[in-house]
Formats: structure tokens, sequence, C-alpha cells
């Protein structure tokens, strides 16, 4: 569990070798933050980072091998590590000599901490330097939080602030929020700041304060249209306008919801439970929760026909010579 791994860094037990790979970002910040914070702690801290697509990891070794100027260990951070997955031959940016690299993992820097990034959903287990990496260093997996475990931590950050909140209106928040963690830490801080004293914080204030996500929009949108409600789909489509949103873009995030709800569609048929599906689509369990028993799911004709309305939308917006905005606005009229 990463809060273990979190305790071992507040006790100072701090590990030579890093690896922080997984797509949830707030979980890879969070550990970088924690590891400055507690090396800050024993003086003036070095901090050195590299880019993976651009740097060589040559360069990230030669660096941690390198005694440090002003304080006893050194932080030395290596993003995009794309080495540990899955690429396509020749595709590569840059070439790294991994043999070197299995070898430094060996016997780290005594004089550095370093951390590889790989903010990526998946490793190559079958690569010889993945499982160098994963036999000898901390290993953090930074995953996106089960549909139970998000709400426990929504709960856990309003602590921190002395605030809480009801189901409901957790509910709401990541309706209206979607799930980026990083994005609902700093939508928490300013809503909690906002009520001062109040020690509860609702759902009308969170509908008032909450900055939507694009997502969120285009799913309220989506909805909205599947359900016949053409006023509202087009006061949010000509909301986003003014938000300078490309109508070309809307209507491919309108096309990927659509497509989501068929497969989910699909999946629940053959009897798929809402973690089976969200595990074999690689979606958020909580996307598969807010569709699962959406009544358009008993109608899949009506969503493959709107599938093929968004392809014809998607090719005129490419290919005709008028307002863009009132392509899409005409399909959302229909």
């Amino acid at each position: 569990m990463i809060s273990e791994k979190w305790m071992q860094i507040s006790n100072n037990n701090i590990s030579s070798v890093y690896l922080l790979y997984g797509i949830e970002a707030y979980f890879i910040e969070e550990t970088l933050k924690r590891i400055k914070r507690q090396l800050s702690d024993q003086g003036e801290l070095e901090v050195i980072t590299f880019d993976m697509e651009e740097s060589k990891v040559d360069e990230v070794m030669y660096e941690a091998d390198t005694i440090p100027f002003f304080s006893d260990k050194k932080l030395v951070i290596a993003k995009n590590a794309f080495f540990l997955k899955a690429t396509e031959k020749g595709k590569e940016k840059i070439t790294h000599d991994t043999v070197s690299l299995e070898e430094w993992l060996k016997s780290p820097s005594p004089s550095a901490i370093t951390i590889f990034i790989a903010p990526y959903e998946k490793l190559d287990e079958r690569k010889k330097i993945t499982k160098a990496m994963k036999q000898t260093a901390n290993v953090i997996e930074s995953a996106s939080l089960q549909v139970h475990d998000l709400k426990g931590w929504i709960l856990q950050e309003l602590s921190t602030h002395g605030k809480t909140m009801s189901d409901e209106s957790i509910d709401c928040l990541i309706e209206l929020g979607g799930t980026d963690l990083v994005h609902l830490q700093t939508e928490l801080t300013k809503i909690a700041t906002f009520v001062g004293e109040e020690p509860e914080i609702d759902i009308e204030t969170i509908k008032k304060l909450l900055v939507r996500t694009l997502e969120q929009d285009v799913f309220t949108l989506g909805n909205a249209y599947l359900s016949g409600n053409k006023s509202v789909a087009i006061e949010i489509y000509h909301d986003l306008l003014k938000q300078k949103e490309d109508p070309l873009k809307l209507n491919a995030l309108i096309a990927t919801q659509v497509r989501l709800m068929v497969q989910v569609s699909h999946l629940k048929k053959k009897g798929y439970h809402a973690q089976q599906i969200a595990n074999q689509l690689k979606v958020h369990p909580y996307r598969v929760k807010l569709l699962i028993d959406h009544p358009m799911l008993h109608n899949e004709q009506k969503l493959l026909q709107t599938l093929n309305d968004l392809a014809t939308v998607d090719l005129q917006l490419k290919t005709l010579n008028i307002n863009r905005d009132r392509i899409l606005e005409m399909f959302l009229l229909k």
C-alpha cells in the first residue's frame, strides 16, 4: 500500500532508488513532495531533474555518482522513463544504455536518492531492465482509486481542512469534478477555504464553486442529448464555445462517451459487473458506475445510430466550408 511507503519516508527510511509508475499523477507528485520535504529537513537540498525523452540515462547515473556540494545527499529525478514500457522498434526518441543501468542498480550511489518516473499504465515485464528495476528499486505504483477508495480519499482530504461531506455531496463532487486527484485536491482546498468555519460542505456550494472538467461537461452534454433535453445540451455547448473549445474536439469527446456506453452495454449483457467492465475497458470505475444503470443502455441501436451520426458530423466539420459551430449545434438540435 502506498500509505505504508509514505510512512517509511516520514520515518526517514528512504531508499537509494525509487521507481514510481502508473497513470495517477497525484500519487507520483505527492510521493515526490514527501521525499523532498523529508530530505529538506536535513539541510539544503540539491535537486536535479532529467527528462528521459531528451537526456540519456548515462547522465542520470553520472549525476547520481557525483558528490553533492550542499548536502549529504542530492535528489536526482529521471522523468518519462519510457525504456521501461513497450515501445515500437525505431520509434524511440533516444537510445538508452540499459545494460549499464542494470549494473548501476546493483550498487547505486550512496550520496543520492534517484527516482525513476514512468507515468504509464503498464511496464514491459519482458524487458531485463524492467525486471532489474523491480528487483532493486523501491517500487510505488500510482494506480487510479476504486470508487470506495476515492470517496475515502476525499473524506481524508477534507479532514485536513476540518471539513466533511455527505455521500450525496461526494457523488456530486465526483460527477462534476471528475476523478483526477490533482484537480480534486485543488478544488477541495479552494472550497474548504471559501466556507470558512462551516464544518460541512453542501451540494449547492459545490455546484457554485467547483471548476468542472471538460470531460464532465461533455458527459453532461451527451446525457442531455441522449435524453432529448435539447435546451440543456445547447446551453452547455454554448458555454463550451465561450471557453474557446473546438467543435471538432467536442464532437470526438461525445463520440468517445457514446462508444463507451455501447461497450458497457455489451459487457453488461454478457454478465460482467461494474468492476470487471472497468478492468476490461481500462477506464476509471466511477465512469462505469455512472453508466451501468443508464436507461440508454437498453437501446443499443439508438447508441449505434448516434455514433454513426457523430461520424457524419466529424466528416462535415473537416470538409464543409461553413460555420463549424453551427454544424455540431444542428446535430444537437435534431
